[in-house]
């Protein structure tokens, strides 16, 4: 029987981490031109070279802002565009971040590193051997490019770390996602960051909670923080803290959680929809 091929994808993105500003640029670009990432002028348009709308156009494609051809937003994408197109609420990053880190297909060394990296305190070498191992046992026998990884780790690294010292926020080639403080590079060593309090809301949960319950009229807690893609995965939640926030969302009447018994159950007060989650967010806050 022949071993059927997995769907993965390394380093799509021309070896540029995302840059300040780009997403703004991207969203304007797209809703004005179903075009303006396949157009000769795309570098004019964008104000950046070739490459890197090549890099901009895989960036959108995984944030799940644009369709896959890049020539139209989302649902997501259009309501970022109205409410927070310069990312200025760093919710908007946390709910980009989940998109890229859940995307095994198409940004696969981000989901293996969120998902399957446990390990911390790490040189990046130990960080590249790891991920060769996942992805060697998710590709299943399929061949892959040790190097395109190697690119894909560089990426990420300098995306999301947070060095110890002071970053110029005025420096356009930083990485908003640095903000988030998720990794944190010390004397060449890499480590994960558990997300401050300040800077992350229950109002996530829900749009995870909503993406992951579909048409169930429940979802277990242990699903929501510890299963695939779960809130100690993707965002390297507590488990103290992910029940925090699960309180919280039953305090405001968005849930309903069911402790007793050792049920340790959640259950939506109304059929709950990602795209509309994220609208409601931003229009209370």
């Amino acid at each position: 029987m022949a071993i059927s091929k997995v769907k993965m994808r390394l380093q799509g993105h021309e070896k540029f981490a995302l840059r300040e500003g780009w997403i703004n640029k991207g969203l304007i670009a797209v809703e004005e031109m179903t075009d303006a990432f396949v157009r000769k002028d795309a570098p004019d348009i964008f104000g950046i070279g070739s490459n890197m709308v090549k890099s901009l156009r895989y960036w959108m494609r995984v944030f799940g802002l644009t369709n896959d051809a890049g020539s139209e937003l989302s649902m997501l994408g259009q309501i970022i565009r109205r409410y927070d197109p310069y990312l200025e609420d760093l919710t908007t990053l946390w709910l980009l971040h989940s998109n890229i880190a859940r995307n095994k297909e198409s940004a696969t060394t981000w989901y293996m590193y969120f998902n399957n990296c446990d390990a911390d305190d790490l040189e990046k070498e130990q960080i590249i051997a790891i991920l060769n191992r996942e992805v060697g046992k998710y590709a299943n026998g399929q061949s892959f490019s040790e190097k395109s990884l190697s690119n894909d780790v560089d990426v990420l690294l300098n995306m999301y770390s947070k060095n110890k010292e002071k970053v110029d926020p005025e420096d356009k080639n930083i990485s908003p996602f640095a903000q988030l403080g998720l990794v944190k590079k010390q004397e060449g060593r890499y480590a994960k960051n558990h997300p401050n309090k300040k800077n992350f809301n229950e109002w996530i949960v829900l749009y995870e909670i909503a993406r992951r319950i579909g048409a169930r009229s429940s979802i277990s807690i242990e699903e929501i923080i510890s299963g695939d893609n779960g809130l100690s995965k993707v965002y390297n939640l507590t488990s103290v803290m992910a029940n925090e926030l699960l309180d919280k969302l039953d305090s405001i009447g968005k849930i309903r959680v069911d402790r007793t018994a050792g049920l340790d159950m959640v259950y939506p007060i109304e059929q709950l929809n990602p795209d509309r989650v994220v609208e409601e967010y931003y229009k209370k806050y």
